[in-house]
């Protein structure tokens, strides 16, 4: 029969296939499969060249859903507000393509590309940034790369609480005060060094420390709840899936079905949405995104929170020293 070494042996030659696997599914799967899935844009202007607008794009089937306004000013506004990613307004001039690159650099690009050729060839399309990416980061690709070291630094917040064996407000305080660190430091770099994102520097600093929050404290509280077999569901959920599901280096609504929703009920996704809302559209469309991240910083804490300490087994009381017998006469 095999002995113990071997089956270890073959379960980690079986494990790391299996984590690769995984790890790619997560990762190249959706960004394989970019595309736009009820894309929110807006087609504004006077009937009948808005109308003809908003065929075209109800043409491409399940890709855009679009919104009707009936100028450029409501058109704005609804970007602004991040109710849609751009908008198309019909003028006597032709098209005029409205984007907001701040939200996704990618979106902004594919409609320019859809605009562009569905207007008859030699049709000038003029186009506007309405809210533009900062130039520190024009592409987006910092915002999009700032996820993983929150998600990690928050993995690894939960998991050193919960391998020294904090429980309790000592461990919640731990979180807490790990967390408001991350943010300072994370809104130093990012914002008054990098310069990638450009809006109030508290409340910046704020979302970040809640999204490190969030992840660390349900790492922990997984941990309290399932033991240290918690660590490994955190990092699948938190690292694994959370990163990979976040949709924050293109838009949620161009990952397949229904891994955008999924990563935007998970903290990393919650964190990068909320982190653009604040830092360049004055906090629109933020409630939802800050009430995933609060709701699970609170299960987190409460589970850490009501963890019953593990008590330790008591010490053998030492033996006495042996007593002769009683000599009877």
């Amino acid at each position: 029969m095999p002995t113990a070494p071997n089956r270890r042996a073959v379960a980690v030659v079986l494990l790391i296939p299996l984590m690769v696997t995984l790890a790619l599914w997560a990762f190249a799967w959706p960004a394989a499969r970019i595309a736009p899935r009820d894309l929110p844009v807006a087609v504004a202007g006077a009937a009948p060249a808005a109308q003809q607008l908003e065929q075209r794009f109800q043409q491409c089937d399940g890709a855009f859903e679009v919104h009707r306004f009936d100028d450029e000013a409501a058109a704005r506004a609804a970007i602004e507000d991040r109710v849609v990613y751009g908008a198309v307004v019909a003028t006597p001039q032709g098209p005029h393509l409205l984007t907001a690159s701040a939200a996704s650099p990618v979106v902004s690009q594919l409609l320019r590309e859809a605009v562009t050729t569905s207007v008859p060839e030699g049709t000038r399309v003029q186009v506007t940034d309405v809210v533009a990416a900062p130039p520190g980061d024009p592409r987006g690709s910092a915002l999009g790369a700032s996820v993983l070291p929150l998600a990690l630094a928050g993995m690894a917040a939960g998991a050193v609480v919960t391998l020294m064996g904090l429980r309790g407000v000592r461990a919640a305080l731990t979180l807490v005060g790990s967390a408001a660190l991350v943010g300072l430091a994370a809104t130093a770099v990012a914002h008054s060094w990098l310069g990638v994102i450009t809006g109030d520097w508290w409340t910046e600093a704020g979302v970040l420390a809640l999204t490190v929050l969030a992840i660390g404290s349900a790492v922990a509280g997984l941990a309290a709840l399932f033991g240290p077999r918690g660590i490994g569901i955190g990092a699948l959920l938190m690292v694994l899936l959370g990163n990979s599901f976040s949709g924050v280096t293109s838009a949620p609504q161009l990952l397949p079905e229904p891994v955008g929703a999924i990563g935007q009920w998970l903290p990393p996704g919650a964190g990068g949405s909320l982190l653009r809302s604040v830092a360049f559209f004055d906090g629109s469309a933020a409630g939802g995104a800050a009430l995933t991240l609060s709701l699970w910083s609170l299960f987190g804490l409460a589970a850490v929170l009501l963890a019953r300490r593990t008590p330790k087994p008591a010490a053998p009381t030492p033996a006495g020293p042996a007593r002769e017998p009683a000599l009877t006469g």
